[in-house]
């Protein structure tokens, strides 16, 4: 259980949900911290403030007061006392007027009135000291029980200090509007928690489902089964380019399964012909059906089948080898292999009553390639054309250069491919209906061995066939020094040319 607890948490998804959640809430904390921080000191500072201009408003109203001593009537004291309570009730801030030494002489604060009460003398020096006003927060030497909030103003007559006046507010009454503000920030902070976390995760489960989907696929893909494809991905351009990757590969992968499915099915077919044949006129002759007279004409074919038979593994290991050989390009003469393959067909082309219409120059066309594979191409093509060539008509051989590239073609008169059927030409044990009833000796490897051979050459084959006559082209790269030397001809005729005029 823990274990697969633990493969959860360690899945793509919920990494990428903590880690966007992570970010999200790591913000919401520094940006609530620096909130907290920057309210509360406004919030002070304005409060502050407040409390200094009431002070100095209740500091000039106090001034007459002071000016004319202690003696003044109870009637007059009584009314102080009550434009400073007016001016508290406006602010929520008690007040209290004191003389220069610190004693309290009135408030606002009911439960202060009647009590001997003294400031200490750090406030009260402070206050009445220079320009600065006292600013802090405690108890006033125990006249309070909880701390305050205080602002000290001095009461001056001309420049002479006469008495201060102390505004003073609870901390509570203080924070209460910050505290409103905190709270009203937590809901706030909450609500979009909760909507980025929800955002996360359907973003982050919409960006999962394609890996979900390729790992299903890749499962079934082990299984055997080759038609699973994913969905398109519209969230992401890189994983709708991934997943379109992915359906390429299952699109590769299904069609070389394909081809390994009908490669055993052909080989399976081809060795069984000849086999069952040898077996059966063998196990005939051993057991008497087949006459003696006739022994010899059964064991001729016999020999024909075996020896067709040993051709098609020699065939079929010849690919294997041409696959798995290291390429080893060099210099060659194209113009010597072509003569080489037409020498090699020359009795075929006689059987098949067939002309020759050679195009090879006889300045060599230097490539660059495997010269014993190359010519095997060429062998492959022209025997290929040679097979299926109408008989009487003429068989082209020839090869022309186009820049850094030789072309060589062979073209025939026959039957025409079908268009649907010319991309299955170079697949393995292919046969058109036609090759199969011209051709019974035919493996259908011969083209696979040539787009094989080319393919490893890195070069390519193309086939036309229309009204009877068909073509095959391919390229050879040129060797460097020949193409040079080409050039530089050229340049020098073009030169000579301009020189003469």
């Amino acid at each position: 259980m823990k274990e697969r607890i633990r493969n959860t948490l360690n899945s793509l998804y919920w990494r990428q949900f903590a880690l966007t959640a992570g970010m999200v809430l790591l913000t919401m904390v520094l940006l609530g911290v620096s909130f907290f921080a920057l309210s509360f000191s406004i919030n002070v500072s304005e409060r502050r403030s407040e409390m200094r201009s009431r002070a100095e408003l209740i500091a000039q109203m106090s001034l007459d007061y002071f000016a004319a001593g202690i003696d003044q009537s109870t009637d007059q004291d009584e009314a102080l006392r009550k434009l400073a309570v007016v001016a508290s009730r406006m602010t929520d801030v008690d007040f209290l007027i004191c003389n220069t030494q610190g004693g309290v002489v009135l408030t606002t604060d009911e439960s202060l009135v009647g009590k001997s009460l003294k400031v200490p003398e750090t406030v009260v020096e402070q206050t009445l000291s220079g320009d600065m006003r006292y600013e802090g927060r405690g108890t006033l030497g125990g006249i309070y029980e909880a701390k305050q909030y205080v602002v000290g103003v001095p009461i001056e007559a001309g420049e002479v200090p006469i008495g201060m006046v102390l505004a003073v507010m609870d901390a509570a009454a203080l924070l209460e509007m910050w505290r409103a503000f905190i709270g009203l920030f937590f809901v706030t902070s909450i609500t979009i928690l909760l909507v980025a976390f929800l955002a996360s995760s359907v973003t982050a489960m919409r960006q999962i489902q394609p890996i979900t989907e390729m790992v299903e696929a890749t499962r079934a893909y082990a299984d055997g089964n080759f038609d699973v494809r994913m969905s398109n991905v519209e969230s992401s351009a890189e994983l709708a380019e991934l997943a379109s990757s992915f359906n390429a590969m299952a699109d590769s992968l299904q069609e070389t399964e394909r081809q390994r499915r009908d490669f055993i099915a052909n080989v399976s077919h081809e060795l069984k012909t000849p086999m069952t044949t040898i077996a059966g006129y063998t196990d005939g002759i051993l057991d008497g059906t087949i006459p003696p007279e006739k022994e010899r004409q059964y064991l001729q074919i016999i020999s024909d089948e075996s020896r067709r038979l040993s051709r098609l593994v020699r065939r079929m290991l010849d690919i294997s080898q041409i696959q798995s050989k290291e390429m080893k390009k060099k210099d060659f003469d194209l113009c010597e292999s072509m003569r080489l393959a037409l020498l090699s067909m020359e009795q075929r082309i006689i059987d098949r009553h067939l002309d020759v219409e050679a195009d090879i120059p006889d300045e060599p066309v230097m490539v660059q390639g495997d010269n014993d594979l190359i010519t095997q191409v060429i062998y492959n093509l022209v025997e290929n054309a040679a097979k299926f060539a109408t008989p009487g008509t003429a068989l082209y051989l020839g090869v022309r250069t186009a820049g850094e590239k030789a072309l060589v073609t062979v073209r025939n008169h026959g039957a025409t491919i079908a268009a649907q059927e010319i991309p299955l030409l170079f697949e393995r044990f292919h046969k058109s209906d036609k090759s199969r009833s011209e051709d019974k000796d035919g493996y259908g490897l011969g083209l696979y061995v040539v787009k094989t051979i080319l393919n490893q050459h890195k070069e390519k084959i193309t086939v036309t066939s229309e009204n009877g006559v068909t073509s095959f082209v391919f390229t050879m790269q040129r060797s460097q020094s020949a193409y040079t030397k080409e050039e530089e001809s050229a340049h020098a005729g073009r030169k000579q040319r301009e020189e003469h005029r």
